[in-house]
């Protein structure tokens, strides 16, 4: 199963403003999923974590929540953006948002390993290229 739309543009840049792809942010939806692990939240920790790792990202902070009577929210914050997964184990279903920045980034191995760690049947992927100004994908900034 494939989703495909096409991304609105809502701002235009000048001229003299030159745009390069190096943000993606990749929107997945996992369908018929195994309904345990979408509800073990010390098991979706670790494979936000190792995911961000695959995808050559620097995990700052990792926080979750799991609700009653089933259900996760994971948010791994990564000094090049973040990785979240909202789960509903009673329909085998979850919406996963990988946003990454930087030319060294590999969102895409994140995505596979998610798909196949929480043994997805079905998947839906959307890809929406950010473009920041060139100025900002030159700054540098480091982790405090």
């Amino acid at each position: 199963m494939e989703v495909s739309k096409k991304n609105q543009v809502l701002h235009s840049f000048s001229n003299d403003e030159k745009l390069v792809h190096q943000s993606k942010h990749l929107l997945l939806e996992l369908y018929r999923c195994d309904s345990e692990k979408l509800n073990d939240e010390s098991f979706l920790r670790c494979t936000l974590n190792k995911a961000a790792k695959l995808a050559k990202a620097t995990v700052l902070h990792l926080i979750s929540n799991k609700f009653e009577p089933q259900g996760v929210t994971a948010i791994a914050l990564l000094a090049e953006s973040h990785i979240s997964i909202h789960t509903w184990p009673e329909s085998n279903y979850s919406a996963v948002d990988i946003f990454t920045c930087g030319q060294n980034m590999m969102p895409e191995l994140a995505s596979q390993y998610l798909i196949e760690s929480l043994m997805a049947e079905e998947h839906s992927l959307r890809l929406i290229e950010r473009n920041p100004p060139a100025a900002v994908l030159k700054e540098i900034r480091s982790v405090v």
